[in-house]
């Protein structure tokens, strides 16, 4: 199945259109149809902290009860709080964003030891020598720094 326009958050997500396989097992029970199984599929993104690229797969437990037409659970629940066959069809998409856009991190990172950027520079602080710096001259005393002393 492609994956539908939007699926993740704003630094990581399933690109549009790309392949998620759907490992699903429909059971019906008394009062409807309950769908469960796996979604698995690619994640693209950028780390939160280098802004690196990220690439790694999705691997989702997906389950969710959608009751029949005129079912007691049909009367029984608000409109939006229980998936609803409609004739012999599932909407499977809300439940499937649901599940793909929970399961995702809001910060990822590309590796947990992830140093992030130079505040400064904002090179990856990872590619940097040790003890790189940059001197910070308060710009209130800046002109003292053109003062010769009689030592220089």
């Amino acid at each position: 199945m492609p994956a539908p326009k939007d699926l993740g958050l704003e630094l990581i997500g399933v690109p549009q259109g790309a392949e998620l396989d759907l490992q699903l097992r429909m059971e019906s029970v008394s009062e409807g149809v309950l769908v469960s199984g796996t979604v698995t599929g690619p994640l693209v993104g950028e780390c939160g902290r280098c802004l690196r690229p990220i690439s790694d797969t999705l691997d989702v437990p997906l389950q969710e009860f959608y009751a029949y037409e005129h079912s007691t659970t049909d009367e029984t629940t608000d409109e939006d709080e229980v998936g609803r066959l409609q004739g012999d069809l599932i909407d499977l998409e809300p439940a499937l964003r649901d599940a793909v856009v929970l399961s995702l991190t809001a910060n990822p990172v590309c590796r947990e030891d992830c140093l992030g950027l130079c505040p400064d520079c904002g090179v990856p602080l990872d590619e940097l020598p040790a003890g790189h710096t940059h001197e910070q001259i308060d710009p209130r005393w800046a002109a003292l720094s053109q003062i010769k002393t009689s030592e220089e």
